[in-house]
């Protein structure tokens, strides 16, 4: 006698959407990063286009549970659909997690310097801002208050080199960082401060972080203030305060082995003329 095949039990819809929605999450996440590293798109239209995505893969992860209920009580199929929205979906979601847990622990403030009373000014930088971006300005003290209390270690730097060599070194950084040089002055002493402006990207998104550098003699060595902030958003997750932090450093040790320029000896004074007469 032939077996009787027994009906299969059908396939959870709710786990197949499940599926499908964590897989197009992941599809509209990744075009996000590759239009904003690609640099096709500005930062508004892709923070829009990634917040899309995610809210997608939250949306899957909770039809997924759905999908859970439905199958204990009917015995559906498609257990391992759910369980792939979930991972899948919990993963995608993890690191702007993440992020919003950090931003809960940080000041909303996306502009960061050495020097709150004078800070380094964009001036190159302020042409490629456009109308949606921060503003160019510097905040005020409100935002130096919140700075100083998060990041008091984020203070100016003053290195024993005149500022020819201090300009030197921090261009070779900067460079060596792949940072866009967007304007550059070399100092000239007592007639103008060496200055630099930089755009610097987003490990991730490769989104435009702004870089300004100030290179001011004082006395025989030099002062360096630094503003990085960031073109769109209110809090910058601490990026701002870790680039500047992490140039100062690097600045500070390429200098100490840098031997500051000694002055000329002065030539000895000229004998009197009855010691050096011949008698």
């Amino acid at each position: 006698m032939a077996r009787r095949r027994l009906p299969e039990e059908p396939l959870s819809r709710f786990a197949v959407w499940a599926r499908r929605l964590v897989l197009f999450s992941l599809a509209v996440v990744l075009l996000a990063i590759v239009i904003a590293r690609a640099g096709l798109l500005d930062t508004l239209p892709v923070l829009v286009t990634l917040g899309a995505g995610l809210v997608l893969a939250v949306l899957g992860i909770l039809v997924a549970f759905v999908a859970f209920g439905v199958i204990w009580q009917s015995g559906a199929r498609g257990f391992g659909h759910a369980v792939t929205a979930v991972f899948l979906g919990a993963a995608l979601i993890a690191y702007p997690s993440y992020l919003g847990y950090k931003a809960s622990k940080l000041p909303m403030i996306a502009d960061i310097t050495t020097d709150a009373l004078d800070p380094p000014r964009f001036e190159a930088i302020a042409r490629l801002r456009t109308r949606q971006a921060n503003p160019v300005l510097y905040a005020g003290l409100y935002t130096a208050e919140q700075q100083r209390a998060a990041w008091p270690d984020i203070e100016p730097l003053m290195v024993n080199v005149p500022p020819e060599a201090a300009y030197e070194a921090t261009m070779a950084l900067v460079t060596k960082r792949k940072w866009r040089v967007v304007n550059a002055r070399s100092p000239q002493a007592g007639r103008r401060d060496g200055f630099i402006e930089a755009v610097a990207l987003t490990p991730i998104m490769a989104f435009r972080e702004d870089v300004a550098i100030r290179i001011r003699a004082v006395g025989p060595g030099s002062r360096i203030d630094m503003r990085s902030a960031s073109r769109y958003g209110r809090i910058d997750f601490g990026d701002n305060a870790s680039r500047i932090r992490s140039l100062l450093e690097d600045i500070d040790d390429l200098t100490s082995v840098v031997k500051p320029e000694r002055a000329p000896p002065k030539p000895a004074a000229p004998a009197k003329g009855g010691q050096s007469a011949r008698r």
